[in-house]
């Protein structure tokens, strides 16, 4: 295990070569939470600084324990050769969709259907191990039923949807976008 005190450019490489990372989060009295996201979603914006576009999905949890805690992990871990987990420590802010700030950091990600805010993290701290007990996978491809689905909802029925999404499951508050940006056709955005 080595700690770091910042992304150097072997730990950008190896991200950028990943197709899939974990979110964790927490706040207190709420369960943790742990997500996988791909889809050609996460940026490194500097050697402490990181992003990435989340898509609308079953809940926003990452969002509700950013705003009671405010601590966020991110690990990428590689699934062939060489072997190596990365985990990137920080604090996380985010900006939904609609709101100031959101159209100049979203075009830093593909234009995906669903897209509903980004996560904006300062990394504290960088960790590398082994990885040597995660198996060896290869990718098949992506999965695009996730952009499909939100790429053919009825724009006023999926804001309606949105808008009853006011809390965590825990019953944390969270903030609703109320605009749907633009997004490219499906088949456009799928980089591997």
């Amino acid at each position: 295990m080595e700690m770091f005190s910042a992304i150097g450019d072997p730990h950008r490489a190896f991200i950028a070569n990943q197709p899939v990372f974990f979110v964790a989060t927490a706040a207190a009295g709420a369960r943790v939470n742990l997500s996988p996201k791909g889809m050609d979603s996460f940026r490194v914006l500097g050697p402490n600084r990181v992003a990435y576009l989340d898509l609308g999905g079953s809940g926003n949890e990452t969002q509700a324990h950013l705003v009671a805690d405010g601590r966020i992990t991110i690990m990428f871990c590689a699934f062939d050769n060489p072997a190596l987990i990365l985990r990137l420590y920080g604090t996380g802010s985010f900006i939904v969709a609609g709101e100031p700030g959101f159209d100049a950091v979203a075009a830093q990600f593909p234009r995906l259907a669903g897209a509903r805010q980004v996560f904006d993290i300062t990394v504290d701290s960088v960790q590398t191990s082994c990885g040597w007990g995660v198996p060896r996978m290869t990718l098949d491809r992506e999965r695009d039923t996730l952009v499909k689905f939100h790429a053919q909802q009825d724009p006023d029925a999926r804001l309606a949807v949105i808008a009853q999404r006011t809390h965590s499951i825990d019953g944390l508050p969270v903030r609703v976008q109320t605009i749907l940006p633009a997004f490219d056709p499906p088949e456009m955005t799928n980089r591997r």
